[in-house]
């Protein structure tokens, strides 16, 4: 594996820092500051793009920051899992942002500088995450993501928005400062190091109860995975608005906490390792019931981006049960359905907040009819909810698919009655929205007159739709990545 030293990877996480200053400056000129944000995500993507030939052809890109005691650094790495995190998270912030134009301006909200910049700065973070070769450092960039988006989730200023906003930091960093911190130093002190490893920093360590509670501690300590009890923060979050709500679910924060759990599976403590002290099994039931009872919770919801919120908790843990499971075709599901969920849910949120700034509408059962208003919206949301149940010619499909393979592989019948039965509670929350906004008629006293979001957030939630259609038939890209995935954890 050729190793090559290249600032590549600080120059893609300074640019949205650097956009935040710049925001922060044309501040009086709306156009120029939303040119920055745009501009910035644009060239964001085009450096993490830029990364792409060598990790494809088994390479890593290294870069060192600063050294900060022996086994301690600000360092970056780059490999197949974080270019795959990181390619999908900058390539969304871009739509996000020009989404966020139409949404921002449409409903004429305040403190719009102040949103963009916190905005920026999440999107740092999230590099600084994806590019991490160390638990240090991706502790750091993981608490700076915290609280970046506080004063997003808090954006409103309403009595709902601050009790939103104080659950939302309570669980984030009241977990990560409690567990994931503890977790750190006891790996310190057990390894001399806080490098990741390829096979996992304690291989050759052996099986112990401390090593047990300490992967304990790590999963209770990344909040942001949405694990249940961890994950009423999530829920409550939603009363951000929408492109916030975008970026928590899809682009960002919940993405962080399920990337986190991957390379504490996969570089902290290691395949062989998760199978001997039979971690992989026990973190799969877990996830299991998460998935099943936030599924549940999802169908009693009115509210649509409450029950998008709880729909998202479900999806997550999909993610980890694919890497829990241990095997190729559902580690390869499972690393794959983190950029399949990005664009399939951000598209579903997108669309939730253009039915609220073309008819300030936020109940399902009030979206009768709607898709003879909102044609392109309602048409963008019918193929993000399809993708979310796994039907193809949608990008879930495939990730659904390898997972279902791979608790075959793994011989658990439990974990395909897991998959098999949320799918049909997927479709149970889902379709009865697409039947209400398809084939039932409009509300007395409404007319069918188009009534679209403002353009560029129409534009933002096509585009993303279009993604998750796109995946489905050229799904190599995302394929190749996390094949060199599955192939670097050398799975039995």
């Amino acid at each position: 594996m050729d190793t090559i030293v290249s600032i590549k990877p600080l120059l893609a996480l300074l640019i949205s820092a650097v956009a935040a200053l710049l925001i922060v400056y044309a501040r009086h000129n709306p156009n120029l500051r939303e040119s920055f944000s745009i501009g910035a995500g644009v060239l964001k993507f085009l450096i993490v793009l830029s990364m792409a030939p060598a990790v494809m052809a088994g390479g890593v890109i290294e870069y060192t920051l600063v050294t900060i005691y022996p086994g301690v650094s600000i360092s970056f790495r780059v490999d197949a899992l974080g270019l795959m995190f990181a390619g999908t998270a900058s390539f969304l912030w871009i739509l996000a942002s020009l989404y966020s134009i139409g949404y921002m301006r449409g409903l004429n909200e305040h403190a719009q500088t102040r949103f963009y910049a916190c905005f920026a700065i999440a999107l740092s973070s999230t590099m600084g995450v994806a590019f991490a070769s160390n638990i240090f450092t991706l502790f750091l960039f993981y608490e700076i993501l915290s609280v970046s988006t506080y004063p997003l989730v808090m954006h409103k200023e309403t009595k709902e928005a601050w009790v939103g906003g104080k659950m939302y930091v309570i669980y984030l960093v009241g977990a990560s400062k409690s567990f994931f911190l503890a977790a750190m130093i006891l790996t310190y002190m057990l390894t001399g190091t806080l490098d990741f490893a390829r096979g996992g920093m304690f291989a050759g360590i052996g099986e112990s109860t401390m090593l047990t509670a300490i992967y304990i501690l790590y999963i209770a300590g990344i909040a942001k995975a949405g694990i249940m009890p961890l994950h009423s923060w999530l829920p409550s979050a939603m009363v951000a608005p929408t492109p916030v709500s975008a970026l928590l679910h899809a682009v960002a924060v919940v993405k962080v906490g399920v990337f986190s759990v991957l390379r504490v599976i996969f570089d902290v403590f290691g395949i062989d390792l998760m199978h001997q002290l039979h971690l992989g099994i026990g973190t799969a039931v877990v996830v299991s019931f998460t998935i099943l009872f936030a599924s549940t919770y999802a169908l009693t919801q009115d509210n649509l981006k409450i029950r998008l919120a709880y729909s998202t908790v479900s999806q997550l843990s999909y993610v980890i049960l694919g890497a829990a499971l241990l095997t190729k075709s559902s580690l390869t599901g499972g690393v794959m359905h983190v950029a399949v969920h990005a664009f399939s849910k951000i598209t579903l949120f997108f669309c939730a907040g253009a039915i609220y700034v073309a008819s300030h509408k936020t109940l399902i059962s009030e979206l009768n009819g709607i898709a003879k208003k909102m044609p392109f919206t309602m048409t963008a949301f019918a193929i993000g909810a399809l993708s979310m149940i796994g039907v193809p010619p949608v990008s879930g499909f495939i990730s659904k698919w390898y997972l279902l393979l791979g608790t075959l592989e793994a011989q658990h019948l439990f974990f395909l009655f897991v998959l098999v039965f949320s799918t049909m509670l997927n479709a149970a929350y889902f379709l009865p929205i697409l039947n209400a906004a398809f084939f039932k008629d409009l509300p007395p006293g409404e007319t069918s007159e188009r009534q679209e979001a403002p353009l560029p957030a129409v534009i933002a939630l096509c585009l993303t739709a279009a993604g998750t259609v796109l995946i489905f038939f050229t799904p190599s890209v995302f394929l190749d990545l996390t094949n060199l995935v599955v192939e670097s954890l050398s799975v039995r």
